[in-house]
């Protein structure tokens, strides 16, 4: 019996090996072509540079037209996240907490608008800001994912809130607590774990969105994602540039998960995710 377990625990941890290495590959070969020149990634194959440069690196790091497009990003990212967190907690509390006429097929209407296509709204939201003074603004891009983020959002939250007895409500208004008051000191703190959640989906969806912030922007407000699309040089596509372009693309998601790791861990433990 003891073989056959230490068998199978080898056989598992085989299997887990070779998983994990299938999805650090295409990691691994975006470094190996950032490291590269372009006659380097046109010319033979190879499985590591051969003369490694940084030189890609450099040029996105001392070139506006490229850094700016991280700055972008991450400006309106940013901006969502608050937004839908923001706008999502008093609403989710509401689905939680109350009942009252066609709740249940409200709650079930907000999840179909993360279920349409960008597409979809693409045209509206490009005539409605150019007419308004919001195109190539990053205000623009960031209401416009309100409209994926805040449903995801709430539906996440009510799940959290949900788990919170009712009980910790009454009493803390029986010890004189405004509504305000209670919520801010009492409540978000319970569900710390849970906004936690919300605030990383959020930001992932926004950070890797391309449609919606591509059409609404130009050039004050254009995202890391649109500068990749729309970069060609005179003899075709910089490749070791776009390659560092997307090593440096990985590194806020990374650091965001790295910083909420625990609150996902209890997130996917706990609430509706």
């Amino acid at each position: 019996m003891a073989a056959v377990a230490e068998s199978k625990g080898r056989g598992s941890t085989i299997i887990m090996v070779l998983y994990l290495l299938f999805l650090m590959l295409p990691i691994y070969w975006l470094l190996n072509m950032s490291l590269k020149t372009n006659n380097e990634i046109l010319g033979a194959f190879s499985l590591w540079p051969k003369n490694p440069t940084l030189a890609n690196y450099r040029t996105i790091l001392t070139d506006p037209s490229w850094y700016m497009g991280y700055v972008n990003s991450l400006t309106y990212v940013v901006m969502n996240t608050a937004i839908s967190i923001t706008v999502a907690l008093p609403a989710a509390y509401a689905f939680s907490r109350y009942r009252f006429l066609g709740d249940k097929h409200l709650f079930f209407w907000l999840l179909t608008n993360r279920m349409a296509p960008a597409a979809v709204f693409a045209l509206p939201f490009f005539q409605l800001y150019s007419s308004i003074g919001l195109f190539d603004t990053h205000i623009a891009v960031a209401l416009a994912h309100c409209l994926f983020n805040v449903p995801l959002a709430v539906w996440i939250l009510e799940g959290f809130m949900s788990g919170v007895p009712r009980e910790i409500d009454e009493t803390a208004y029986i010890d004189g607590y405004s509504f305000p008051r209670f919520f801010v000191r009492i409540f978000m703190p319970l569900i710390a774990s849970g906004i936690g959640v919300a605030a990383f989906f959020c930001f992932m969806f926004s950070w890797v969105e391309l449609l919606l912030s591509r059409t609404l922007t130009s050039v004050d407000a254009k995202p890391i994602a649109a500068t990749m699309t729309r970069t060609v040089s005179a003899s075709g596509l910089d490749w070791g540039v776009l390659a560092a372009a997307g090593m440096l693309t990985i590194i806020p998601g990374a650091l965001v998960i790295w910083f909420v790791r625990n609150y996902i861990a209890k997130g996917f433990a706990l609430g509706r995710v």
